[in-house]
């Protein structure tokens, strides 16, 4: 059964203390997100290791409650996985806010960013919470097609 409210104590102590704010100054890569209907503007900061895990992530800007703690959450959920782990798990966060995933042993792996499974009833703030998910995707998908290829001699 969904939330009844999005604004739950984990959302709540993302938006008061969040632990992943701040510039990643070595940084693999970058990426901005812009959410021009609520005014949210992020930028995600990644750190790969030589074997494609992401060693850690951070976020700067400046935006709602609901796209900032969805930022903090995403952040920390994604740390120590694959490329292709945080990719699925965006996926799947896409599909729990648009009401297309509601099992709530699969919604599990999203931890504490599980609480948004209601915002699908709010459209207008859906565009909030993915804002995050949507970025480091789309990142993710830029830093694999341009990851450079070994050379051999």
């Amino acid at each position: 059964m969904p939330n009844t409210t999005i604004y739950t104590q984990a959302l709540m102590d993302h938006v008061a203390h969040p632990d992943y704010n701040y510039e990643l100054d070595d940084a693999t890569c970058s990426h901005e997100g812009i959410n021009p209907s609520c005014g949210d503007d992020l930028t995600l900061h990644v750190r790969l290791t030589p074997d494609g895990t992401i060693d850690e992530t951070s976020w700067t800007g400046s935006g709602c409650a609901i796209s900032q703690a969805s930022a903090d959450m995403m952040s920390e959920l994604v740390e120590g996985k694959t490329i292709a782990e945080a990719r699925d798990a965006c996926a799947l966060f896409t599909r729990m806010i648009r009401g297309e995933e509601t099992d709530p042993t699969v919604l599990a792996q999203l931890e504490d960013a599980s609480c948004f499974e209601s915002i699908s009833h709010m459209p207008a703030r859906v565009k909030c919470a993915e804002l995050a998910w949507r970025t480091l995707d789309e990142m993710l998908s830029q830093s694999l097609n341009q990851a450079p290829k070994e050379v051999s001699n």
